[in-house]
């Protein structure tokens, strides 16, 4: 009679250790990614936000997202519920009927979707209603204007002004800080007002989580409340010509001691009054008749 070898592993021993241990080395990957990302997935994977509207907007982007995991969870449930329950067995030797319709499931499939819009479009409505309300009296008024390939600064309340340049990306260290730059005291209520020049262009501080067009001969307003002191970048966000991913600022919220130091440096330097907002590309050109293009040039 054989003898058995009781001291070898069984396979299914090996087995079951090579799942135990797949499994602790899948959570401790798991732990790893969560601990990693736990200081940014409490606010959806966006950029911390650094005014007070941005709560609003890091709660809508949370729900909607939770809403649409939750539908795609429940869909793929169904879908794999249904892909187990009727998948064919050995002894089935006939098709099931291919053309099948339930009203009540159609309809349940059209007043659902209508309701899912439906809420969804409320607090999206609701907060584009927050975010727009200009209705608060500004401590701070700051008239940005958008140009080909630069921004503009008037100080309204204080009356003096900042011009920016196109920006010179050289990719050596130090290049941004030759950007314009918008000054901001943090905690006091500011408010935009944007113009443009020439073309649409968007004011856009990631950070702000809030952006909005700036559209030639038409004013838009919005405003908000920095609520952490630093330096923020800014962008244009409307594909506005061929230097458009040149036109950059930079933001400093500060404390409001060094936003009016600024305002009196800006003045020392002869930035009095307010920049014209009339001054668009044509009339700039027209000042030199010799770069105005004639009609039959190319």
């Amino acid at each position: 009679m054989r003898q058995l070898d009781v001291s070898a592993p069984r396979p299914s021993r090996r087995r079951s250790v090579s799942r135990r241990s797949a499994t602790a080395l899948g959570l401790a990957i798991t732990t790893l990614v969560l601990s990693g990302c736990a200081g940014r997935a409490q606010d959806g994977f966006l950029p911390r936000a650094a005014t007070e509207g941005g709560e609003v907007v890091t709660s809508l982007w949370n729900g909607a997202w939770i809403a649409a995991l939750a539908v795609g969870l429940i869909t793929w449930g169904l879908i794999l519920w249904c892909v187990v329950a009727y998948r064919r067995k050995k002894d089935d030797t006939e098709l099931p009927v291919q053309l099948r319709y339930n009203v009540p499931m159609e309809i349940l499939y059209t007043v659902v979707p209508v309701f899912m819009i439906a809420v969804l479009f409320y607090y999206t409505a609701r907060d584009e209603a927050t975010l727009l309300d200009t209705s608060k009296q500004p401590d701070v008024v700051v008239n940005v204007v958008g140009k080909k390939w630069s921004w503009d600064f008037n100080y309204v309340n204080e009356q003096t002004y900042e011009t920016g340049t196109q920006a010179e990306l050289t990719g050596e260290p130090g290049a941004e800080e030759n950007l314009p730059t918008l000054y901001l005291p943090v905690g006091q209520r500011t408010e935009f007002v944007l113009t443009s020049r020439d073309v649409i262009h968007s004011f856009w501080v990631p950070a702000f989580l809030q952006k909005l067009d700036m559209i030639p001969g038409r004013v838009n307003k919005f405003q908000v409340v920095p609520t952490e002191v630093g330096t923020f970048k800014g962008k244009c966000a409307e594909l506005c010509g061929a230097y458009h991913s040149q036109m950059l600022f930079n933001v400093k919220v500060v404390p409001p001691a060094e936003y009016e130091a600024h305002i009196a440096d800006l003045k020392a330097k002869g930035n009095e009054g307010q920049l014209d907002n009339s001054l668009n590309v044509n009339k700039l050109m027209n000042e030199d008749k010799n770069l105005v293009p004639s009609a039959g040039s190319n």
